[in-house]
């Protein structure tokens, strides 16, 4: 790894952790205890700018802080994020290996400048399909475990609180992905990255 890429993506890990612990913190207004944020937007443009290996390890890392930091009111949350935007992530991944037929680019970030719209309606609707089908799953199940995994939820209560979690997920990536997209295309234009 070169020098340029590991300094991007230390930039970007800062920034995630910087967003996360001090950002803007919106509560849903359906479920307050789900917040709005920004966090996820910096690991989505490592992973078109950088690579997907980039966003990744921004992605690992910034739950690794938190779970020591500020894991929130489940110790295990970090955890429950970095599902989601891993999920985000494969979702956005998906349209871009299927127009590449396979073939590797550069980056990412290159091949939506010259395909931006097509790959950014159809980046954006597969991450959100992914990242909703993945943690409606994921919180069926772990919300029925005990603490320090879930909160001991019936199975009927599990059940409840999917619609909520799939609001809340399908809207954080619909922001999230175009608002990366929008910023990975700009710079693509003015720098090789």
């Amino acid at each position: 790894m070169n020098t340029k890429r590991l300094t991007l993506i230390i930039i970007f890990i800062a920034l995630t952790i910087a967003l996360n612990i001090a950002g803007p913190k919106i509560p849903a207004p359906y479920a307050p205890f789900l917040y709005y944020q920004l966090w996820e937007i910096p690991i989505v443009i490592a992973f078109l700018a950088i690579g997907p290996k980039a966003g990744t390890t921004v992605a690992l890392v910034n739950t690794l802080i938190l779970l020591v930091v500020f894991p929130g009111a489940l110790p295990t949350g970090p955890i429950y994020n970095l599902i989601a935007v891993l999920s985000m992530l494969l979702g956005i991944y998906i349209p871009y290996r299927l127009a590449t037929h396979g073939y590797k680019t550069e980056n990412l970030g290159t091949f939506l400048q010259k395909h931006s719209k097509l790959i950014s309606v159809s980046a954006t609707a597969s991450g959100i399909t992914v990242r909703v089908l993945v943690t409606t799953v994921t919180n069926y199940f772990f919300l029925q475990q005990p603490s320090p995994i879930g909160f001991s939820y019936k199975p009927e209560a599990a059940l409840l609180f999917l619609p909520l979690s799939a609001l809340f997920n399908a809207t954080v990536a619909l922001y999230t992905i175009p608002i990366a997209l929008a910023v990975v295309i700009a710079i693509a234009s003015k720098f090789k990255l």
